[in-house]
């Protein structure tokens, strides 16, 4: 990963990235405690969450396609300038509170969100592989292009994580010391900070077809029909995605209710989850080849693996240990599935193809939370978990049957094709060898 850091043009998106995701982070724990200050309602919280990252799953296709439309400079900032408008929109109304409102808007900046970070992903991969592809002596290199888009994608996951355990927290302690209209500005801040930084960045691509948003989306959805394993692919992340998602409204009443840990068992808990995806992406990055299917597996299993440790856990310790675990696979997770759905798509469709893994997450996050909230209804804690730990880990079985049955053979055919052969090139055959993503 040192090589990607070294590049200014990619260490300038990073910084962009990070900045963006530990704004984002802030601005949507402070939001959280905003709306229920107000309300008082964990129902409207939930509507928050679920306005935020569920709703844009039926837009940010679109979005992304038609931002891959402009051949003008700025598309990416747009939305991050967008995303500016709206949250400080977002400040004001928590000065002049309106419920309403405050979700219609959280709509649209989870719409905008979403779509930027597709594109963001997409221009770190394909700024990873320009620069990769001229050696030293100005030669093409082509056979350094896939390991310099998976360290680029190394990098992005390292950035996500440590955003991840630390924006929250800076987040509450902001909201709590100087309101949470402050923390929204600072999150506004963060915003035009990160657009400035992207402003050169030209998300266009060249569509044969058509430039209208609708055949760009024919043209994505055909290569997902005409590709199973790339199909089967997307839909064991989904379904293994929803019973993940299912455990986060679980967490609280196991930690608080059944071991009676308080908020301090639960702040641990969080904190070890977020320390073991530190500590995974930056064992990813250190990685010279994963073999992506292989490790996507492995997470799936970890995930599934802490839940049904969840579930048995007679302490708080014990239960932050299975948090360590999935955390773990957490970190592993996200540069593997971004990875692999780059490899088995051609280079110009890598935008719409991460918009849809958006999109899909999104829904993950709307199935997966009621259902999770559904079944500690219907049981307790401790089975809800146990049920969802082993959905995961069947998941994760299916994962380690696609790994020998469809990626790894696949894999074998492109080692023994020729390396100049244009046709294996632009069909982007899968390696079983990570390269590039979340």
């Amino acid at each position: 990963m040192g090589r990607t850091l070294r590049s200014p043009r990619l260490r300038r998106i990073l910084i962009a990235y990070t900045i963006n995701r530990l704004g984002s982070w802030l601005g949507l724990v402070a939001l959280s405690l905003g709306v229920f200050d107000h309300t008082h309602d964990a129902l409207a919280v939930a509507g928050l969450l679920l306005a935020w990252q569920a709703l844009p799953a039926f837009v940010v296709p679109a979005l992304v396609a038609h931002v891959e439309t402009s051949k003008r400079r700025g598309g990416l900032s747009g939305l991050y300038l967008f995303e500016a408008l709206v949250t400080a929109a977002l400040a004001l109304l928590i000065w002049h509170f309106n419920l309403a409102a405050v979700l219609a808007l959280a709509a649209l900046d989870g719409t905008a969100a979403l779509a930027a970070n597709a594109l963001l992903r997409t221009e770190v991969a394909r700024v990873a592989r320009a620069e990769a592809s001229i050696d030293a002596d100005g030669a093409a290199a082509p056979g350094d292009a896939a390991l310099a888009e998976r360290n680029a994608n190394a990098a992005v996951n390292v950035a996500f994580s440590v955003s991840f355990v630390t924006g929250p927290a800076i987040g509450g302690v902001v909201a709590a010391a100087a309101g949470v209209p402050a923390a929204l500005l600072i999150d506004v801040a963060t915003f035009v900070v990160c657009g400035i930084l992207l402003l050169d960045l030209k998300a266009h691509v060249e569509e044969t077809a058509s430039d209208s948003v609708t055949a760009r989306l024919r043209v994505a959805w055909e290569h997902i029909r005409s590709d199973r394993s790339l199909r089967t692919l997307l839909v064991v992340d989904t379904t293994a995605m929803v019973f993940v998602q299912a455990g986060s409204p679980i967490e609280v009443p196991l930690l608080k209710a059944t071991l009676h840990g308080g908020d301090r068992g639960y702040g641990l808990f969080v904190t070890v989850w977020g320390a073991g995806a530190v500590a995974s992406s930056l064992l990813f990055a250190r990685s010279k080849s994963p073999a992506l299917a292989t490790t996507l597996s492995g997470a799936v299993c970890a995930l599934g693996a802490a839940f049904v440790g969840l579930a048995l856990a007679p302490t708080v310790a014990l239960a932050c240990f299975a948090a360590f675990v999935g955390g773990f696979g957490n970190g592993l997770y996200v540069p593997s599935i971004i990875s692999l759905v780059q490899r088995l798509t051609p280079q110009a469709l890598h935008g719409r193809l991460m918009g849809a893994v958006e999109s899909l997450g999104a829904v993950a996050v709307a199935l997966g939370l009621p259902l999770g909230g559904a079944l500690v209804a219907l049981s307790s804690p401790r089975t809800a978990f146990l049920a969802l730990g082993i959905a995961a880990l069947a998941a994760g079985a299916v994962y380690i049957w696609l790994a020998l049955s469809a990626f790894e053979p696949r894999r074998r055919r492109a080692a023994q094709a020729p390396e100049t052969t244009g046709r294996a090139h632009k069909t982007m055959a899968l390696p079983g060898h990570q390269h590039p993503p979340e």
